[in-house]
């Protein structure tokens, strides 16, 4: 997603974002213990998604 993209999301829809994104993360990297994954560089995508998307969470509570 785009910055651009992301501030137009609600304040509710960031924190499911956020939410589905870590998810999502953590199941990747269980599976990367387990063994290897295909695509290794989607865990560090998946990482700068939700800081993003994390940073434009702060802009509604500040």
């Amino acid at each position: 997603m785009k910055i651009k993209e992301i501030r137009e999301l609600g304040q509710e829809a960031l924190v499911v974002k956020v939410r589905e994104l870590s998810e999502e993360h953590f199941k990747l990297k269980f599976q990367h213990g387990i063994r290897p994954l295909e695509n290794t560089a989607k865990l560090r995508q998946l990482r700068k998604e939700i800081a993003r998307l994390q940073t434009a969470l702060t802009a509604y509570t500040v």
